[in-house]
C-alpha cells in the first residue's frame, strides 16, 4: 500500500522562490502548496489545511515564525512541523528558532533535494521500511521513542546516531569523541549535549510508548531496572539503523 504524501505549506507564493520550490518537490513526491509571505495568512492556512510541515522564512511579516509556533500550539493539538528558513547563519538564532519547537533550520542557499530530505526526516508520516536514508530513519525513530521534535536533546541524539552510523570508531569514547563532534555541529559544550541527550531518552522512557520502546529494543527494555545510559541507547539504535539500512539496500537490489 502506498504511503499517504506528506503534506507541505511553504509561506511564500512567488513565482521566483516558492511557486519554483513548491514544483521541484512535488517531483520528489512531496504534495506541496504556496500562500502568502505573512503570518496571518499562513496560520489561516495552517487551520483549514492542517498541512504535516510548514516552510517559513524566519523574516515572515505580521507574525514571525516563533509567534506563530507559540500561537499554533495553544489552538491545535497537533500542530504541524515547522523548517524555518534564513538568510543568515547565527548559532543564537538557530537555538531560538529550535528550543521555540522549529524541527529545523535551514540557511540559505539550498536545493530542492536537501529540503525534501529535511522535511521526510521532520515529518511524521510512516517511513517506508525500504527507506534508506539514515536520517529519515533516525527520525522517525525519535520521534516514535516520544521524544519531543522541539527540545535540544532530540537533535543531538539523532546527530550523536548519524555521527556514530557514519563512523563506528566514535562510539569507541562517547565522551571524548562523540560528543565534542555533536557539540561543534551546534557551537556548544559536550557537557551540555551529554545532559540534553540524557534528558530526551529519560523522556522517551518516561512518557514514551512501551509498544514502540519494546517492538525496537525487544526484550532489552525489560532488563533494564531503568532507562539505558545515552551511550547504551545510541549504541543500541545505531546497530538497529545500520541493520535496517542493511535490509532495506537488499530490498532495492
Amino acid at each position: 500500500m502506498e504511503k499517504e504524501m506528506i503534506k507541505v505549506l511553504i509561506a511564500d507564493d512567488t513565482a521566483e522562490n516558492g511557486v519554483r520550490l513548491a514544483s521541484q518537490l512535488r517531483e520528489m513526491g512531496v504534495y506541496a502548496y504556496t500562500r502568502r509571505r505573512n503570518g496571518n495568512a499562513v496560520f489561516d492556512a495552517v487551520v483549514r489545511d492542517m498541512p504535516d510541515v510548514v516552510i517559513a522564512d524566519l523574516t515572515l511579516p505580521e507574525i514571525d515564525p516563533i509567534a506563530l509556533m507559540r500561537k499554533l500550539g495553544d489552538l491545535l493539538a497537533r500542530r504541524p512541523e515547522f523548517v524555518i528558513i534564513s538568510d543568515i547563519r547565527n548559532s543564537f538564532l538557530e537555538r531560538q528558532a529550535i528550543e521555540n519547537g522549529a524541527a529545523y533550520f535551514l540557511v540559505r542557499p539550498f536545493d530542492a533535494e536537501t529540503l525534501c530530505t529535511i522535511i521526510k526526516s521532520v515529518s511524521r508520516k510512516a517511513v517506508s521500511p525500504d527507506c534508506g536514508d539514515p536520517e529519515v530513519l533516525v527520525t522517525d525513530i525519535i520521534h516514535d521513542f516520544g521524544v519531543p521534535a522541539h527540545i535540544k536533546g532530540f537533535h543531538y541524539l539523532r546527530s550523536a546516531i548519524l555521527d556514530a552510523v557514519r563512523d563506528r570508531s566514535l562510539m569507541d569514547s562517547v565522551t571524548k569523541q562523540l560528543y565534542p563532534v555533536v557539540a561543534s555541529e551546534y557551537s556548544t559544550t559536550s557537557s551540555r549535549v551529554e545532559r540534553a541527550i540524557r534528558h530526551a531518552i529519560e523522556i522517551a522512557w518516561e512518557r514514551g510508548s512501551v509498544e514502540n520502546l519494546n517492538s525496537f529494543f525487544g526484550c532489552t527494555v525489560s532488563s533494564y531496572r531503568g532507562r539505558p545510559t545515552n551511550s547504551e541507547f545510541i549504541a543500541l539504535v545505531t546497530d538497529k539503523l545500520r541493520l535496517q539500512m542493511k535490509n532495506a539496500a537488499a530490498n532495492r537490489s
